[in-house]
């Protein structure tokens, strides 16, 4: 039985910007074929068992010609295998979509067109340029700025004549042919010209001019590609519209710690507000050696009088172990709960229970001032990790308690090598570094090492989520600068965004 291959569009870089379809799609392929210009988060979402084919072309330097590409779609469909064909932007907008289409018509194999988001719209819009205005434009044209010898050829007369906006595609090697072309058939040398590089990405790069300066403007910068450039009146509306740009960490690379399975929400925040993000997981959280103590305790809920969580990593491990018992929050029922800083409350609330105590700060002896001074007859257990602060269990167990501590996890530092965490660190200008626990600070401080240490706190600002992290700091000799207000991944954000709001990108 023959396969099938769908032509997808994976947009212009954005990952948020990837269609439900393509999502779809993508969780079914067996084998994948790429474009160059996919970006590494959409390539994250093909399933691991698929097979990845580089199809990549960039100009001068192809991996596979087109010719090469067709007869692949084919031979793969043609073993019955589900064939995605990823192209960034969308496959019918300068990408040869057609092509394939074609050829995959002639060979008899069913096939599927996913459109996605053009970087010909997407680009503009992310740099403040609608390419359509009442009062500027009423109509579009997309042009290719990278013909092949067998194309049908820009009729330069008429786009010079045409009106509304003029996109360029591919453009970027042959800005100043494009401006001395539009020029010489007509249009006026101050006609507003903007180019974006990288658009939808974080290392977004928008350049405006004109026809009659643009193209030094843009050699001056040295703007990266892809790029595409826009020709129009509505260029002018960037000055007022402009926002993906404006956002307060634009411009800025920050260093994520937290282990890896966690890193991805405060990424993504901090990617919204505008920052490049290098994620280096400096810890991984892990099963303990063993799941005894906690089971013990799981099996005696109904004896305890206090449950303390200290963090939401402790709270998935216990109830991961009541699973094993067949047990739910029910089991509960009577005993009261205690969370350690906000995001343990809030993991608590998605299994369905209300912590009853929850401290004003991220420590666990902030826990210390409002339990009751004896705790004579009281049965206590702390959820943790395996290595962990001992004052509130000593504490508990000095005002007449009965503790018992479960190990629900343990941290240990990455397996990623020294090496590739100062290849990373030295090649890129590093504005931050936040720290979600005092084991990211010792483990991320280690593997930099002294020397690669010195150079990046020179130049970085340190960002704690909590007392305990920001004294692991301390014990190094580096002094945090901000501690977020409340113990969790939103106001991490939050207290880079105010370290950063009043302070102009260099």
């Amino acid at each position: 039985m023959k396969g099938i291959v769908y032509l997808v569009g994976a947009g212009p870089g954005d990952p948020g910007l990837l269609t439900l379809r393509a999502v779809e799609v993508l969780a079914r392929a067996d084998v994948v074929v790429i474009d160059a210009l996919v970006s590494s988060e959409i390539l994250g979402r093909i399933k691991p068992s698929s097979e990845i084919i580089d199809a990549g072309k960039r100009a001068g330097n192809h991996t596979l010609d087109q010719a090469e590409i067709n007869s692949l779609l084919v031979s793969k469909a043609a073993e019955g295998k589900v064939v995605v064909r990823l192209k960034g932007g969308d496959p019918f907008v300068f990408g040869r979509g057609g092509e394939e289409a074609e050829e995959l018509f002639q060979a008899g194999i069913r096939f599927e067109i996913v459109p996605g988001v053009t970087s010909a719209i997407a680009s503009p819009a992310y740099a403040g340029i609608p390419v359509t205005h009442r009062e500027h434009a009423t109509s579009v044209s997309f042009v290719t700025g990278h013909e092949s010898d067998d194309s049908t050829g820009v009729a330069w007369n008429h786009l010079a004549k045409v009106g509304g906006t003029l996109v360029f595609l591919m453009g970027v090697r042959r800005l100043p042919e494009i401006c001395a072309h539009l020029i010489d058939e007509g249009m006026a040398g101050a006609t507003p010209v903007a180019v974006v590089s990288r658009g939808t990405t974080s290392r977004q790069r928008t350049i405006v001019g004109s026809l009659d300066d643009i193209a030094q403007k843009v050699r001056a910068a040295a703007l990266e590609t892809p790029a595409l450039i826009v020709v129009g009146e509505v260029v002018r509306l960037r000055e007022r519209l402009a926002w993906y740009e404006k956002r307060p960490l634009y411009g800025r690379t920050i260093i994520v710690t937290r282990a890896r399975e966690q890193a991805s929400l405060l990424k993504s925040l901090l990617e919204e507000e505008g920052a490049v993000v290098l994620q280096f997981p400096s810890i991984e959280v892990v099963p303990p050696a063993s799941f005894e103590s906690i089971d013990a305790i799981v099996q005696a809920l109904g004896t305890y009088h206090w449950i303390v969580f200290t963090s939401h990593n402790g709270v998935a491990s216990f109830f991961s172990r009541m699973d094993e018992f067949a047990l739910d929050a029910r089991a509960l029922a009577g005993v009261k709960v205690a969370a350690v800083g906000d995001s343990t409350a809030a993991e608590l609330r998605r299994r369905g229970v209300n912590a009853d105590l929850v401290p004003p700060r991220f420590q666990s002896t902030a826990l210390l001032p409002l339990l009751e001074e004896d705790q004579r007859g009281r049965r206590i257990a702390v959820i943790r990790a395996a290595t962990g602060r001992e004052e509130l269990i000593d504490e508990l167990r000095r005002r007449g308690g009965e503790v018992h501590l479960g190990v629900a996890y343990q941290t240990r530092p990455t397996s990623d090598a020294k090496s590739d965490l100062l290849e990373r660190v030295s090649g890129n200008a590093i504005d931050c570094v936040t720290f979600t626990s005092a084991s990211t600070v010792e483990n991320f401080m280690n593997l930099l090492g002294e020397a690669g240490r010195e150079g990046l706190v020179n130049r970085a600002a340190l960002i704690s989520i909590g007392p305990t992290t920001s004294e692991a700091l301390r014990a190094l000799g580096l002094e945090p600068a901000l501690e977020s207000q409340e113990a969790s991944i939103e106001s991490l954000r939050d207290a880079v965004v105010a370290h950063f709001s009043s302070t102009a990108v260099p």
